[in-house]
Formats: C-alpha cells, structure tokens, sequence
C-alpha cells in the first residue's frame, strides 16, 4: 500500500526528521527567496483592526515569519504558533522565541483537528504550510480560518507553487525534482524528507483553489502571484458584519 503523505502522523514525521536543518535546505534551495516571500507575505496582509491585535501562526514551523510580523507590527499583542511538528517548534524556540517569549505562545497540534476559539483571532497568517495539505483538507482549513478570524480579522498566506505558463518552467522542475534531492544527498544528508517537500510543492500548484475555499466561507479575498508564480498568496479579511448563508 502506498504511504499517506498528507496523514497528520506522516506529515509530523518528515518535519520532525528535518526540523534541525530545515532553515538551511529552505534558504540553499530557493536561492534566499523564502525569505523574500515571507516578508512579503506580511507586507500583503491588511492592517490588523485592533490596536493590539493578537493572531495565529498557522503551520508555524521555526516561526521565520515572527520578525517580520513584529517589525511591521510593533503593537502586536500576541503570536500564538500552531504546528503538528514538535522538531520545529524546538528549533523555532532555539532560534527565533527568547527575545520574542512574552508574546508568543506555541501549540502542538494539526491544525485542522485543533479547537482553536470561536473568533479569537485579529489576524493569521502562515508561510509555506499549505503544501502539506491535500484538497479536502484545504477545505477544512478554510473552514478554520472563517471559524477564529473575527469580524473585521485580516489574514495572508503563501506558498511555493508551480509557475504553470512560465517559460522557465522546466528549470524550475529540474531543480525541484533533480537539485534538491541531490542537495540533500550531498549537503544535507537527510533521510529522503528534504526531496518528499519538493513532492509537497510540486503536488500543491498554486494557492487559486484555495482562494475560491476562502472565498465559499464568506471572507473577501485576493490572490496575488510573486515572481512569475513561483509563489502565490491569499490574503484578505473577514466582513465586518459577517453572516454565514
């Protein structure tokens, strides 16, 4: 039988394995511009309505977008960090959480099965997680954003995606599909789950079906593609005066 790549157990297990090199195989293999896209993914997100506004991280991984959330954001009441891997929140704390403990808050949890509060949340945003979900669960998470944003709540999220139409397309393959495994042999020296992300991306596409989940749950929203559609983002808000149909 065919393993599940999108299992929740499978999915902690390729991020546990990886977490202590993951921030290394992510800068080598996308030439620096995961960290471009993070950054721009916070610039994206609408101003957060309230004046000390506290959110969620989703897929929150070793919280690289924590900097740039706070930077733009200086008022930000609170981070609370969902994520089902436990090898990343340890990293993300080692890395990024001592001078950032007094507002952020880590849950270990898959996201999609967590009881995360009614409205609870001014913004949330999440970087390079939605890669490791499937359709249907595209759908639940949709679901769970409509769920805990309140009215008036703003939320961004980006992802790697295949650039369908670029006339480079086939370089951008080569080095997904030939490259990265090859790093991780030479460089990295993983257990196969540095090229099983590069499976994750390639199987995503882009973030276009997502937006039309988003959209389905009420919430406004707009895709926006970055460098050729090498990543694509969703990002918006909840209406004000919100009310399911």
């Amino acid at each position: 039988m065919s393993e599940d790549i999108y299992d929740p157990v499978f999915v902690k297990g390729v991020f546990d394995r990886c977490s202590d090199q993951y921030v290394t195989f992510s800068w080598i293999c996308s030439f620096g511009f995961t960290e471009r896209w993070r950054r721009q993914c916070v610039e994206l997100m609408p101003e957060p309505p309230a004046s000390e506004p506290k959110g969620y991280d989703l897929m929150a991984g070793t919280g690289e977008v924590w900097p740039h959330l706070l930077k733009r954001f200086p008022g930000i009441g609170s981070i609370t960090a969902v994520d089902i891997s436990s090898g990343m929140h340890q990293r993300a704390m080692e890395r990024l959480h001592a001078h950032r403990a007094h507002k952020i808050a880590f849950i270990e949890d898959d996201v999609l099965a967590s009881d995360l509060p009614k409205e609870s949340a001014d913004f949330i945003i999440s970087t390079f997680g939605l890669k490791t979900f499937n359709g249907a669960q595209h759908a639940k998470l949709a679901k769970v954003v409509a769920h805990c944003l309140k009215p008036g709540g703003v939320f961004c999220m980006i992802e790697a995606s295949d650039p369908k139409g670029w006339w480079l397309r086939p370089l951008y393959l080569f080095h997904l599909k030939v490259m990265l495994p090859l790093i991780e042999r030479t460089l990295l020296r993983g257990a196969q789950d540095f090229a099983k992300i590069g499976t994750y991306s390639t199987n995503f596409g882009d973030a276009s079906a997502f937006a039309e989940m988003l959209r389905a749950e009420g919430l406004h929203v707009e895709f926006k593609r970055f460098f050729f559609g090498c990543s694509t983002a969703v990002a918006g808000s909840k209406p004000a005066a919100f009310a399911r149909s």
